[in-house]
């Protein structure tokens, strides 16, 4: 059986040790024992009355088009047990958590030919990118006259006082502010505003929409990723960056990928920095429906962090990347850093006019061979001008 998939055995391992994790005695510790919070992904068609009803709590209902849908909550073990015998249920997993892809505190922009396509008149206008991250810093001279409408399924501040600690200081203007500074910082790479200051995003004038999923400590649940994805696919919008992942897939994360898929939305996510490494692409990246991105540094080489593996599509530059956060501008590392220069690339080729599936071909077939292995750069290098046909031939 795959690693994707949930067992009654683990199912009921995890009850119990979430429990045990508690350090409750007596009474407390024995209700805690019997309850979980998990996700329930049911059959297409079927009315979700049946787990909502076994639910102490319900967090959200998911809807996944042909894939079924699901139900996020908590519940007992004695319902846990009922729910896994239905014929109906396709699945039942932990809602474990997925955290945007660490960083270790624009050489990219001119490197993937960026500023080319920009010498051309290509800005990705008409285009809408979503950042599925921890927000987007709603005020951002660099990037406020870029920001459409946004989603906050995490809203700022929902840490509380954990914030203080693990947040940034950015005023919560917009439930989808970003209260920790990696989605600002992935939003400036794919679409900062080309106004002669600050940085310069590899698209300059698409529509830029937070799809606020993590909160201010970078973490959230597989169901609320899952619900951000279903937000951008529902919303219509164009292309979906999530430099987040975790070890592990979850069903629930796969169905909502190929929900948007099926909508025709582009889908990329950073690799993951579990490098040097072998195999070890983080999910959502893993996907067939999702473009993975790996990270390369300066000199063209493999970031020391990047992970590798067969499902790595395209790389982009990922080291010591310079871009916007909420107050100002840092330089971080990562593979959340190369996702959103391919991200930026695919709003210009969609809209260009290009399908999510002629996009993807498309990066992939006018990438450059820096050489690299094929498990460590996939296609090649990242190069947007020559994936909207300019000549970047004299460029480096």
């Amino acid at each position: 059986m795959s690693r994707e998939h949930t067992t009654r055995r683990t199912v009921l391992k995890t009850i119990g040790a979430g429990a045990a994790g508690t350090g409750l005695l007596g009474t407390a510790s024995a209700e805690a024992a019997d309850r979980g919070n998990f996700v329930v992904g049911v059959t297409e068609g079927k009315n979700l009355g049946f787990v909502r009803d076994q639910a102490n709590s319900v967090k959200r209902e998911l809807h996944f088009g042909r894939q079924g849908k699901a139900v996020a909550g908590n519940f007992a073990q004695a319902a846990i047990n009922g729910l896994l015998n239905n014929p109906h249920v396709r699945y039942i997993e932990p809602d474990g958590q997925m955290h945007a892809i660490a960083q270790s505190t624009p050489w990219g922009i001119d490197r993937v030919d960026a500023d080319v396509a920009h010498d051309n008149g290509s800005t990705g206008e008409g285009a809408d990118v979503a950042i599925v991250d921890t927000g987007i810093d709603s005020d951002h001279p660099d990037l406020q006259a870029n920001l459409g409408e946004g989603v906050a399924v995490t809203g700022c501040g929902d840490g509380g006082f954990t914030c203080f600690f693990s947040g940034n200081d950015n005023t919560c203007n917009e439930a989808w502010d970003d209260d920790n500074d990696h989605g600002t910082h992935c939003a400036g790479i794919a679409n900062a505003v080309n106004n002669s200051e600050g940085v310069v995003g590899v698209s300059t004038q698409a529509t830029l929409h937070a799809v606020k999923v993590l909160d201010c400590a970078g973490s959230g649940a597989f169901s609320d990723i899952a619900a951000g994805i279903e937000a951008v696919a529902d919303n219509g919008w164009d292309v979906a960056s999530m430099s987040l992942g975790a070890d592990s897939g979850s069903q629930t994360v796969k169905d909502a990928c190929q929900y948007a898929a099926d909508e025709g939305v582009f889908l990329v996510a950073a690799a993951g920095n579990s490098g040097p490494c072998s195999d070890c692409v983080g999910y959502p990246a893993a996907y067939d429906t999702v473009m993975a991105v790996s990270s390369t540094n300066e000199s063209d080489g493999l970031s020391e962090f990047s992970s590798t593996g067969p499902e790595v599509e395209i790389a982009a530059p990922g080291s010591n990347i310079n871009s916007t956060v909420p107050g100002g501008y840092a330089e971080f590392s990562g593979t959340s850093m190369a996702c959103p220069h391919v991200a930026g690339a695919a709003g210009q080729l969609i809209a260009d006019g290009s399908s999510a599936s002629g996009t993807r071909t498309q990066l992939k077939d006018t990438a450059e061979d820096v050489g690299l292995a094929e498990n460590e750069s996939g296609s090649g290098l990242l190069d947007v001008a020559a994936s909207l046909g300019y000549d970047s031939s004299d460029s480096t």
